[in-house]
C-alpha cells in the first residue's frame, strides 16, 4: 500500500512541475461513472489528443451481509458435531481498487489496475494492465487510417473479453455495473497474457484473441505424469487459448437498443480456469461453510480425524459460487442478448461449457448455465431501479455420478444512483443446490440438500 501512496505523490509532483503533461484525456475509454453502464467492449470516441494525459481513478464496494445457510445433513454417526458456521449479521472487508493509466499518443493509451483490497488478497494485489492502440500514427500519419478506424488493438495480462457477462459483473471494488450484488453462478473471469483485436462497424461486433493460458507467468518446465490406467492422456504441455465475440449492436430508435453476441473460448492444454480466476472472491461471505467437527468410529465413538472450519474468506474465496473443475482441455460457448426500451432492459446468458472429465483423461463432460436478469430504470436520469434476476447451472461434477446437479440462484434488487459515482443497492438472494452427494469420501458434504438466502447492502464509490 505505501508503494501506491509513493508512487501517487510522484506522478502528482512530477506533473505539477511539468506544464505539457494534463488528467483525464483519455481516448476510447469506458466510463468508471454510471455513463459506462451497457457499454460492452471498447468503443470509439471523439476525444481529443492535448499531448499526454495521465488517468488516475478508484473505485471502493462495502457490503453489510445477512445470511443464513442451511442443508440437510442431521444426525450423522460419523459426525455427530458437524453443523454448518452461523453467520452473523455484519459487514464484510471492504473493497478497494485503483486505476492509473496514460494517453501516450494519438490513439495510444495504457491502463493498469490494482486491488487495494480484496477478500482474497487483503494486501495490494495487481489485476492486470495493458496497452490499447486505436490508431497507428506513431508509425506514419494516417497509417492503415481506414481501417483503424474501425480497429482496436489491446496487448497484455488484462480482462480477457469472452462473453458480455464480464461487462455487468461486479470486480472487486468496482461494482458499479452490476445491478445486482451477486456475479453469475459460473463466474467466468481470467486474466492471462495475451492481445486481443477488435472490429466493430455499423453496429457490426467482432473480436479475435489469443492468450498463454497461464494465469500466473513463469517459465517452467511443463512435466508431465506419468500414465496411468485412470488418468492415460496426463497434459504435456500448455496451449494457447483462443476467443472469438461476433455480434450485432444497434441503437435502433431513442427508445430502443438491441444487441446479441456470441463468444467462444478454448484451450486444448489447461492450465488455468475460466471459472476460479477471479483473485477478488464472491460477493456472499462464509455461507455453505461448515465449523469444526471430528470424525469418529460410531462403534467406539473414538476420534478418528478433525475436518478444519473452512469459513476463512480468504482460503474459501468462492463461496456461492460453482467451478465446473474441467481437466485437460475445456471449451465454453456463451450467447447474450441485450434489449433496452427506454427504461426497461434484459440481459441473458446462456452458456454451454464443455471440458476433460478430470486431470488426466480427455473424456468429455459438460456443465450449462442459464441466466435472465430483468431491469427497470426510472427517475431523472434514471437514478432509481428495480430488478430480478434467475441463474440456473445444470451438469454433472463427473461422468461417472448418476445425477446431474443443479444450482439455482434468485435475486432481487433495489438501487439508487445519489450521484454519477455513488451507488446504493438493497438485495435479497436465495440458493439452492440439488442432487449433491450426502459425502465426499468420508466427510459430509456442505452441499447436500444446502441452500442459503437473505439480504445484502452494497455501498459503492466509483470514478
Amino acid at each position: 500500500m505505501k508503494k501506491i501512496y509513493i508512487l501517487c505523490i510522484t506522478l502528482v509532483s512530477t506533473f505539477a512541475v511539468n506544464a505539457q503533461v494534463s488528467f483525464g484525456h483519455i481516448q476510447n475509454q469506458i466510463p468508471r461513472s454510471q455513463k459506462g453502464i451497457n457499454q460492452f467492449d471498447v468503443k470509439k470516441d471523439t476525444v481529443a489528443y492535448k499531448g499526454l494525459s495521465v488517468d488516475m481513478g478508484a473505485a471502493f464496494a462495502l457490503q453489510f451481509q445477512a445470511l443464513n445457510s442451511f442443508n440437510d445433513q442431521k444426525n450423522l454417526a460419523t459426525a455427530p458435531g458437524y453443523r454448518l458456521n452461523n453467520l452473523e449479521n455484519n459487514f464484510n472487508l471492504p473493497n478497494a481498487n485503483f486505476t492509473i493509466g496514460a494517453q501516450l499518443y494519438d490513439g495510444v493509451r495504457v491502463n493498469l489496475d490494482v486491488y487495494l483490497a480484496s477478500r482474497h488478497h487483503n494486501e495490494t494485489w495487481v489485476k492486470g494492465g495493458y496497452l490499447q492502440i486505436d490508431k497507428l500514427d506513431f508509425i506514419k500519419k494516417d497509417f492503415l487510417a481506414d481501417f483503424m478506424q474501425y480497429t482496436t488493438i489491446k496487448i497484455g495480462q488484462m480482462e480477457n473479453n469472452y462473453g458480455d457477462a464480464h461487462f455487468r459483473r461486479s470486480d472487486n471494488g468496482n461494482a458499479f455495473m452490476n445491478p445486482f450484488v451477486g456475479n453469475n453462478i459460473m463466474d467466468a473471469f481470467i486474466t492471462e497474457m495475451g492481445a486481443e483485436v477488435y472490429y466493430n462497424r455499423s453496429g457490426f461486433v467482432s473480436m479475435i484473441g489469443i492468450t498463454n493460458s497461464k494465469l500466473n507467468q513463469n517459465v517452467q518446465e511443463v512435466v508431465a505424469a506419468n500414465p496411468t490406467a485412470a488418468k492415460p492422456d496426463n497434459n504435456t504441455t500448455i496451449s494457447p487459448s483462443i476467443l472469438a465475440k461476433l455480434g450485432w449492436d444497434k441503437q435502433i430508435n431513442n427508445d430502443l437498443r438491441i444487441r446479441l453476441t456470441g463468444s467462444y473460448y478454448h484451450t486444448a492444454n489447461s492450465s488455468g480456469n475460466l471459472y476460479s480466476s477471479d483473485r477478488a472472491g464472491s460477493r456472499f461471505y462464509g455461507v455453505m461453510s461448515h465449523s469444526e467437527y471430528n470424525i469418529i468410529d460410531p462403534a467406539t465413538g473414538t476420534p478418528i480425524s478433525t475436518v478444519a472450519n473452512n469459513f476463512d474468506p480468504t482460503a474459501n474465496k468462492d463461496t456461492g459460487r460453482f467451478n465446473p473443475g474441467y481437466g485437460n482441455w475445456a471449451t465454453s460457448y456463451m450467447i447474450n442478448p441485450f434489449i433496452k426500451y427506454r427504461g426497461l432492459e434484459f440481459f441473458g446468458t446462456l452458456e454451454f461449457t464443455s471440458g476433460g472429465d478430470y486431470k488426466g483423461t480427455d473424456d468429455t463432460r459438460k456443465v450449462n448455465q442459464y441466466v435472465g436478469d430483468l431491469i427497470y430504470r426510472f427517475g431523472e436520469n434514471e437514478r432509481f431501479y428495480v430488478g430480478g434476476k434467475y441463474n440456473l447451472v445444470d451438469g454433472k461434477l463427473a461422468n461417472a455420478n448418476a445425477k446431474a446437479i443443479q444450482i439455482n440462484r434468485f435475486e432481487a434488487a433495489a438501487g439508487w444512483f445519489m450521484t454519477r459515482n455513488v451507488l446504493a443497492k438493497l438485495e435479497y438472494v436465495d440458493q439452492n443446490y440439488k442432487n449433491f452427494a450426502q459425502f465426499n469420501g468420508a466427510t459430509p458434504n456442505d452441499l447436500f440438500g444446502g441452500s442459503f438466502k437473505g439480504l445484502m447492502f452494497e455501498a459503492v464509490i466509483s470514478f
